[in-house]
């Protein structure tokens, strides 16, 4: 089973980010990666860019589709960084959530990546069958 690890971080948790020396941070979660990689259950991960940098946002309520540039809205909504890994249960998920060492104010939103038994009688569906042949020559999971 695959899951996303998504990092939200809120006001509190930037504020609190702003008194830990920024090496020991990066350290921290050096460790967590290697622990993971070290596990073979970590498939990628990443920190995003602030949400002021080059990011925007792309709006489908209208045709056709706006383009903005950020902010996103409120701080809660923002996420700043990914893990996709691939465990055996929901549970083994949840304890490497546990683990990730995130601080006070932060939150690790953890979704299941839909597999292709999710998709019932479509699971046969040519256009399904081409993205799961498109992951395989990817080298994708």
């Amino acid at each position: 089973m695959k899951y996303m690890l998504v990092m939200r971080a809120t006001d509190e948790a930037r504020q609190n980010y702003e008194n830990v020396d920024f090496s020991e941070i990066i350290e921290k979660m050096g460790a967590y990666n290697e622990a993971l990689l070290k596990a073979g259950v970590m498939l990628a991960g990443d920190g995003l860019a602030d949400s002021m940098a080059d990011n925007f946002v792309v709006d489908f309520s209208t045709e056709p589709p706006i383009v903005t540039d950020g902010p996103y809205g409120e701080t809660h909504e923002l996420f700043s960084g990914f893990w996709m890994i691939q465990v055996a249960s929901k549970e083994e998920a949840a304890e490497w959530a546990r683990r990730c060492p995130l601080g006070p104010g932060s939150k690790l939103e953890v979704r299941r990546v839909t597999e292709m038994s999710d998709f019932g009688e479509f699971a046969d569906h040519p256009v399904l069958k081409q993205q799961e042949e498109w992951r395989a020559e990817s080298g994708q999971v």
